[in-house]
């Protein structure tokens, strides 16, 4: 069986704090499935950059690699950016089975939670 890995695929940014909650984000995700691996890449600013990521999950013998944008809609970068690298990879590793999924902001269930939180900001009345 092929070892599995989970990409979480954001944007980056100059700011390094700004990736605090990805990488949050990264542990709670590990922690619920420990037998794959999970890490976070970066579309511009911060490393590692998409292609790093997969360089080295196929260094450590994973054969299956989801990637998960998580960007609030399938903009641009989802659209445009992502597909290209992906190509470039698929070429680079013809062996290697690589998925993407939508956007996380596409998926209901992450809408919801957005909506829930937003509603309890407001002021008890």
């Amino acid at each position: 069986m092929q070892k599995r890995a989970l990409i979480l695929f954001a944007h980056g940014a100059r700011d390094p704090r700004w990736a605090a909650p990805f990488e949050k984000l990264r542990q709670i995700t590990q922690q619920a499935q420990p037998e794959i691996t999970v890490c976070n890449a970066y579309l511009e600013f911060m490393q590692p950059d998409l292609p790093a990521a997969v360089a080295q999950l196929v260094q450590a013998q994973c054969g299956d690699i989801t990637i998960v944008p998580v960007f609030l809609g399938q903009g641009g970068h989802v659209l445009r950016d992502l597909p290209l690298l992906l190509a470039d990879l698929r070429q680079r590793y013809p062996d290697l089975r690589l998925n993407q999924v939508d956007a996380v902001g596409e998926d209901a269930a992450v809408l919801h939670a957005i909506a829930q939180y937003c509603l309890s900001a407001l002021a008890p009345a």
